[in-house]
């Protein structure tokens, strides 16, 4: 029988690191769960992606830099993104005060 799984599950109470936890992998599809809490992107350091990824906000709150950018996106819960692939970012912050739980669509665009 199957068992359902819950997002909200599993999460340590206390986080040295971000955690990044595959939930589908398909082909050139991935589902990702990542929990942080107050962790960012360090400094100097860009995310250059070769798949397009959409990010969607569960709980928490995040600023997400893009590197044409001057100002960061501050992102809430229920807040989604597509960022194409070479599209240069990092995350600025994440909510310190609470968890803050991303969904990352990772894929190929056609």
């Amino acid at each position: 029988m199957t068992q359902p799984a819950n997002l909200f599950a599993g999460i340590p109470a206390v986080l040295s690191e971000e955690v990044i936890e595959p939930l589908v992998q398909a082909g050139s599809f991935r589902l990702e769960r990542i929990v942080s809490a107050g962790q960012a992107t360090p400094p100097g350091q860009w995310y250059d992606q070769a798949r397009d990824e959409w990010v969607i906000l569960l709980t928490g709150s995040a600023g997400l830099l893009f590197e044409s950018e001057s100002a960061p996106l501050v992102l809430h819960p229920g807040d989604h993104v597509v960022i194409p692939a070479h599209r240069r970012h990092r995350v600025e912050w994440t909510d310190s005060t609470e968890k803050t739980i991303w969904l990352a669509l990772h894929y190929l665009a056609e």
